[in-house]
Formats: C-alpha cells, structure tokens, sequence
C-alpha cells in the first residue's frame, strides 16, 4: 500500500448490503490467502490450453443501482459476458456461468456454435449454467449470497478447486466474499483498491505517472464543493466556457453532467447554489439536475473542464496486470460516444487511430506501473481525450475503469474466434496466418421496431442474410445483448474484417437488413 492509509483506498462501489450483514464481519485474510493461490495458477494452467480447468463466471454488474436504471436493458448487460464461453475451445476446460435469469437456450446455442474446431456437444458437457431466478436491480454477487442452494451447486460444479478461479465483471466486497465461500481465487482487483479506479483516484494516478490529465479539482464531497470548484476554474481560465461534473462512481457516461460557466454567478453567495442546478446538465437522458446533485452529495466527485478543439476523439486502452505482475497492452480503441453532449459509451472502432496510437501506449504503460506499484491485479482500460487545434495536438489521460467494460466482449471475440493477438508494436491484431484484423462495434443498437424480433428470429436473420462469422474468412459479425432485443430493441454487435472501412460496411449492411426485416408490413 502506498503512503494513502488503507481506509482512503475502500471506496466500495456498492452500498453496505442485507448479505454482508447476513454473513457477518468479513475476515479479508483468507481472501489474500486465496488471492496468492494466482502466481502458480496464472504459470502452469493458464498458459497451457491443454491444461484442466475450470472458471466460474459471475458477470453482474455491482455498481450503483441507481446510476445503473439509467442504462436501458441494463439487467441485460450480464450476456456481454457471454464472450467467456469461447474459452469453451480448450478441450478441458470447464465453464460455470452464473446470471441472475435464465438466458434463452437459443443464445447459448448461438455463441457455442461459434467456437472454432469444437463440436457443440462436446462444449456443452463442459458448460453449467446456473441463475437466481431473480430479475431486481440487486447485485447478482448478493443474489448468489443471498441464496444458500445455488451457492452449494456452484460449488459443487467445481471438480476441483486447485485449478479454477472466478471470473467478474468488477470486483467488490460481495465477490471478494464470494471467492472466498467457493474457496477459489479471484481473477480481479482487489475491492480495498477501488479508490484507483474512482475518478478522484485516477486523476491522483495520471499524476503520479506524468501524464497529462484536464485542469479539474477532485475528492469533492458535495454540491457546495462543486460550486467552489467551478468558480476556481473560471477564475484560473476566464475564456473557459463550459466544465464537466463527474460522480465518483459514474460509468458509460451517465454519471456526468455539463455546465455552462457563463450561467453561474461570480461569487457563491446566495442563490448560487439555485444557478448550479439551473445551469447543470445530465448526461443519462431521464436523470434530473435535483437526483444528480443528490447523488453527488451521497458518493462525491470531481469536476474537470470541457476540452474542446478543432477535432476530439475519445480513444481507450486496455491493459492487463496479470498475477505475476506484469503488464500487459491488450488493445486500443476509438471509442464511438453519444448521449446529450456527446459522453455515453456507445462503441468502439478496434484499432485506435494511428496518429496517437503509440501516444496511447506509451502513457497507458506509465499509469499502468503506477498501478501495479498499489497492487492493482486484472483487466482494466483507460480513457484519453484526443485533441487537435490546427496542428497542435494534445492527448489528455480523462479515467481509469478497474474493469471489464463495453470494450472487453469485443476484442475477447476477435481473440477467440481467431486465435490472433494485439501486436504493440505495430499497433495492429494480427491472426496466426499473419492477417490483420479490425472490427466495428456497438452495444448500443436499438430501435423500437427491433423488439419484433426474438433471439430465435435474430438467428434465423443472421443466416438468411449470410451475416454471421465466418471461421474460414476469418470475418463477419457476431451478435450480443440478444436477451434484450424484444423487450428494448437493443442490441449489440461486432463487425470484424481486414479493414476498418470493410468493418463499417458489414455493420452498415447489418443495420439496413434489420430495419428492412423489422419494418411495419
């Protein structure tokens, strides 16, 4: 640990819970006693397909149920996890997936058929799918704690526990518990670092490493300190037009909100606090200034400046720390943003463009080895601000999410279904027979007339159209977020292909295909 005391660091992103109480006071010691259980793991069955294994996987998303309603479909989002099941092509490898709904047979069919060389039977005698047959807003981490039964048949469809870890979408205290009632380690940060994941925390972080990072004050505690620190960077920057407020926990965008500085008084005399939330703008669509302000006053913040230019782009990195604490460079993305001022997560184009590409690299490795130094383990990505004013340009270190996220399930599908690797170095995916590779992808596909359609009827599409992946090209596109299609038309896809410009045709083709066939008759 750092000079930061322990107790600085346990931001936990979910509130205490009924299960925690349930299970009483939570002795953190045989966590770490599993967790040294990775090193020896991550060296002799990891890096050995061959090798038996089993991974249990425990894809809910335990963040703020509030801020998380925001998101349509969101109890939908567990399927993105569904890329796991390509770990299915390992011949001894056993899966057990856990959701908090049963997932309709038709979409597990549908991501067992992809797997390249394995015949479907085979992949399903390995494959457990368990569920807490409970569709509510609670963690599916508490679901399962709160469930004795399905707790026990999780462990009992683990053979053996020398060779298997669980698999989250984040890490907090409920999955640290989890791990430690399976009695198996967890692939994942520890909860106790959630403050280096928070954006107080990665603004601390880019610091620490020396990369740029927008003009902004962190670690604020309420609407008055947002107030204080809006007028403070008018004050540096009086050309300064518009500043952003982020909510510690926020995710996709939804957390933040715009502001117009020239709508503020001078002072925080009174009535200021009335012209922030007048001036405050929301990003999540039915978010109101008043439950924004209020969230913020329960988890805190920061507030950042908006960067604006000629030409802005959004790209991300994806690194890895992995048990023996080296850092690996998963990816680049430019991700595709939407939303009221353009700050939702919608996509992402795979790889990030080549004009900062290495830019990218080089930054995300600095605060990658200040992460590592806290002890930070697992998957990550870290978000930048492109900048070009002319032919000046910028690039701007914006948060760092201690997580899979939107850009996992993507690239976990061009890694699995074509056996190639991220190539640093040239910045490129390249497969064994030495093709590239780039995809187009989105999880936020939806139109009202999509809900026509079921996962059945998706599938039967994809064929017809001759849409799907295909193994011996090695290109094609592949569906996600199926369960949530009929009920919010929403869905998500990747389009991979030899270039960019392919991949965009293919998702172009896609979405003109499902507007024909969804089309009112």
């Amino acid at each position: 640990m750092s000079e930061l005391k322990r107790s600085e660091v346990c931001m936990l992103p979910t509130q205490p819970s009924a299960a925690a109480e349930t299970l009483g006071e939570f002795r953190w010691a045989e966590f770490e006693r599993l967790q040294t259980q990775l090193p020896p793991l991550f060296r002799h069955v990891f890096a050995d397909p061959a090798a038996p294994r089993c991974v249990v996987v425990v894809p809910g998303l335990s963040l703020d149920p509030e801020v998380l309603a925001k998101v349509s479909g969101a109890r939908f989002y567990e399927e993105r996890m569904l890329s796991m099941l390509m770990l299915l092509r390992f011949p001894n490898t056993k899966l057990v997936f856990v959701t908090s709904s049963p997932i309709d047979p038709a979409i597990v069919d549908y991501y067992l058929g992809l797997l390249p060389g394995v015949p479907g039977a085979h992949a399903r005698k390995r494959l457990v799918m368990l569920n807490a047959h409970d569709a509510s807003s609670m963690s599916l981490s508490e679901k399962i704690l709160r469930r004795p039964r399905l707790l026990a048949r999780i462990r009992q469809a683990i053979d053996d526990r020398t060779n298997a870890h669980l698999s989250v979408f984040n890490a907090t205290e409920l999955e640290a518990r989890l791990a430690c009632l399976l009695g198996i380690p967890m692939y994942a940060c520890d909860p106790r670092l959630a403050y280096w994941g928070s954006k107080s925390g990665s603004r601390e972080s880019f610091r620490r490493a020396g990369v740029a990072l927008p003009d902004g004050e962190e670690r604020l505690r309420d609407r008055q300190d947002v107030l204080q620190a809006l007028l403070a960077l008018r004050q540096r920057n009086p050309d300064l037009r518009r500043a952003v407020v982020k909510l510690e926990e926020g995710f996709s965008g939804d957390g933040n909100a715009r502001i117009e500085l020239d709508r503020l008084p001078a002072t925080a005399g009174d009535g200021a606090l009335e012209s922030l939330r007048e001036a405050l703008e929301p990003e999540a669509a039915d978010m109101q200034a008043d439950e924004f302000l209020d969230k913020f006053d329960q988890l805190g913040g920061i507030v950042e400046v908006w960067l604006e230019g000629d030409r802005i782009h959004s790209p991300s990195v994806q690194v890895r720390i992995n048990p023996l604490r080296e850092i690996e460079l998963i990816s680049t993305h430019d991700q595709v943003l939407g939303g009221r001022s353009g700050q939702v997560f919608l996509g992402s184009r795979f790889p990030a463009d080549r004009r900062y590409r290495a830019e990218l690299h080089a930054s995300a490795l600095k605060v990658a080895a200040v992460l590592r130094d806290q002890g930070v383990l697992g998957r990550f990505s870290i978000d930048f601000l492109h900048r070009q004013n002319g032919n000046d340009q910028q690039l701007f270190a914006i948060e760092t999410n201690l997580r899979k996220g939107g850009t996992t399930l993507p690239f976990q599908m061009l890694q699995f279904l074509t056996a190639g690797s991220y190539q640093p170095e040239a910045g490129e995916f390249v497969t064994p027979l030495g093709q590239t590779r780039c995809y187009v992808a989105s999880d936020n596909l939806q139109e009202a007339s999509y809900r026509r359609l079921g996962p059945e009827d998706l599938i039967d599409v994809l064929v017809q159209h001759r849409l799907h992946f295909d193994n011996t090209r090695q290109r094609g596109v592949v569906f996600n977020l199926i369960g949530a299609l009929s009920e919010f038309g929403k869905l998500g896809l990747v389009s991979i292909a030899d270039s960019m410009e392919l991949a965009q045709q293919q998702y172009d083709e896609v979405v003109n295909v499902l507007d024909r066939e969804t089309a009112a008759g």
